[in-house]
C-alpha cells in the first residue's frame, strides 16, 4: 500500500508557495489554507478586496479539505429537520439555500477558472440501508415543503440496476449534486485568487495574533502581516490562537481509503457516475474514480489510525456492502480532522473587533465552506449582513478533553442502534 492519499499522488502539478517573509500591511489576513480560508480569499479578490494575505502552516489542502471524499451537495451535517425544529422556516430555508447556491458558484467557478479537478456532473444517491422506506419518504417530504427541494425516488429495483448490492432498498437521488478531486479543485482556486492579487504562503505557521493600535499583527517564524482583519479559518487543525474559538470546536477523524484500478470489475459493483452514501448514522459513502478505481470512505473516530488500521476498517465495511470484490487491493488508505460543533453546524461570526472565525463544517464542506465564505467575502467587503445567519450557532464549548469521549460514546450508541434496526428488520 502507497503511503500518503490517492490526492496527493494524483494531483496535478501545483508549485509550492513561499513562506511568508519579512513585514506585510493588507487590509484582510487569513490563517488557514483549506476550503474555508481558499473560498474566503478568492471570494475577496472576485468584489475588488485584493490586498489580502492567506497564510497556511503546511501545504494548500493538507487538512480536511485535500483529504475528503469529494462530495459537492447542498446542507449541514445538522439535518433538515432539526434544522427547521431550530430556526423556523424562513432561516432554515435561507441558510439550506446558501448551500445550493455555493453548488451552482463551484460550478461556474471550475469553467471561469478552468480548474483541472475531474468535477462528474452525476448527482448523489442516498440508499437506504433498511427495509422501511419511511426514511426515504420523510426526508423527500420534508425537503420538497419546507426547503422547495426535490429529490427523486429509486425504487429498490431501480436502485440495484445502477448499485449492484443486496445491501440497500430503494434511495432518492439528489441531481444538484456533484464530485470532484478535492486538492486539485482547492488548488486551482488558489491559483485564481493568485491570479487576482491575493497573496498566499505556506509552510507559514501563525504563532500570534495580537491586537495592535485599531488593527492586528499576525506573526510567523519569519515575518508578519499587519491586518485590519484577520479571519481564523484552521478547521480542525488548530491554531492555538485564540481558546474561545478552539474550544468550540472537536477535532473529529474520518477513513478514507482507494481501491487499485478495478477496470471492468467496477462495473460487477457500479453502473453510475453517482457519488453514494447511506442512511445510517455511521454512513459509508463513496464514488466511481475516473482510472476506474473505488473511492471508500466512513467511520468517525476521536483519533486519526495509521494506514494499515483505516485499510482493515475500511475494506471490511465494503466487502459488506461489495462481496464480489473480494480480494481487492488497496492502493491507498488515510485519515483526516474535521471540526465538529456541538451544534453540528458552522460557525462563523466576530466580536466586532476586526477578528473573525468560520470553522466547524462537520465533514460536509465543500459547499458549505464555498457559502460560508461568500457570506463573509460580502461582509468584508460590502458590510453585508446575511453572515448572522449563523448567529444562533456560535462559539459554544465543547468541554475538552470530556467532549471527546462524550462524542466517542454518541457514535458507538448511534452506530448501535443502525445495528439494531438492521437486526430487527431481518
Amino acid at each position: 500500500m502507497t503511503p500518503g492519499t490517492w490526492y496527493a499522488a494524483s494531483a496535478r502539478p501545483f508549485a509550492s508557495l513561499p513562506p511568508l517573509a519579512g513585514t506585510r500591511d493588507a487590509r484582510v489576513a487569513i490563517v488557514g489554507g483549506g476550503y474555508a480560508g481558499v473560498c474566503l480569499a478568492l471570494g475577496l479578490a472576485e468584489r475588488g478586496v485584493r490586498d489580502v494575505v492567506l497564510l497556511e502552516s503546511d501545504s494548500i489542502g493538507h487538512g480536511a479539505s485535500g483529504r475528503n471524499g469529494g462530495f459537492v451537495f447542498g446542507g449541514y451535517s445538522l439535518g433538515e429537520d432539526a434544522l427547521l425544529r431550530q430556526l423556523g422556516a424562513g432561516g432554515a430555508r435561507a441558510l439550506y439555500a446558501a448551500t445550493t447556491s455555493a453548488v451552482d458558484l463551484i460550478g461556474r467557478r471550475i469553467a471561469r477558472y478552468a480548474i483541472e479537478c475531474d468535477a462528474v456532473n452525476a448527482g448523489v444517491i442516498w440508499a437506504n440501508w433498511f427495509r422501511d422506506p419511511e426514511v426515504l419518504r420523510t426526508r423527500q417530504r420534508l425537503l420538497q415543503d419546507a426547503y422547495g427541494i426535490e429529490w427523486e425516488w429509486l425504487p429498490e429495483a431501480q436502485l440495484r440496476s445502477v448499485i449492484h448490492s443486496r445491501r440497500y432498498h430503494g434511495g432518492l437521488f439528489e441531481h444538484h449534486a456533484l464530485h470532484l478531486h478535492p486538492l486539485d479543485y482547492l488548488h486551482g482556486m488558489v491559483r485564481a485568487a493568485a491570479g487576482q492579487g491575493v497573496e498566499v504562503h505556506e509552510q507559514s505557521r501563525v504563532r500570534s495574533v495580537e491586537r495592535r493600535g485599531a488593527g492586528w499583527r499576525v506573526a510567523t517564524a519569519a515575518g508578519e502581516v499587519n491586518a485590519e482583519t484577520v479571519v481564523l479559518a484552521c478547521g480542525g487543525y488548530l491554531a492555538h490562537l485564540d481558546r474561545e474559538i478552539d474550544h468550540a470546536v472537536l477535532p473529529i477523524a474520518t477513513y478514507v481509503m482507494v481501491t487499485e484500478p478495478l477496470g471492468e470489475r467496477l462495473h460487477q459493483c457500479l453502473h453510475t457516475d453517482a457519488a453514494i452514501y447511506d442512511t445510517r448514522f455511521a454512513f459509508d459513502y463513496y464514488r466511481p474514480l475516473k482510472d476506474s478505481r473505488l473511492l471508500w470512505g466512513g467511520r468517525i473516530s476521536i483519533r486519526e489510525r495509521a494506514p494499515a488500521a483505516v485499510r482493515k476498517l475500511l475494506l471490511r465495511d465494503l466487502l459488506h456492502v461489495f462481496p464480489q470484490l473480494a480480494g481487492v487491493k488497496i492502493d491507498y488508505a488515510w485519515s483526516g480532522l474535521m471540526s465538529y460543533a456541538t451544534h453540528q453546524m458552522p460557525q462563523l461570526g466576530t466580536r466586532g473587533d476586526g477578528l473573525w472565525w468560520m470553522q466547524a463544517f462537520g465533514g460536509h464542506g465543500t459547499a458549505p465552506t464555498c457559502a460560508a465564505g461568500e457570506l463573509l467575502a460580502d461582509a468584508i467587503a460590502n458590510g453585508g449582513e446575511g453572515w448572522r445567519g449563523f448567529a444562533p450557532f456560535g462559539l459554544q464549548s465543547t468541554r475538552r478533553p470530556f467532549g471527546y469521549l462524550a462524542a466517542q460514546a454518541n457514535y458507538w450508541w448511534l452506530q448501535s442502534q443502525d445495528r439494531a434496526k438492521a437486526l430487527i428488520e431481518g
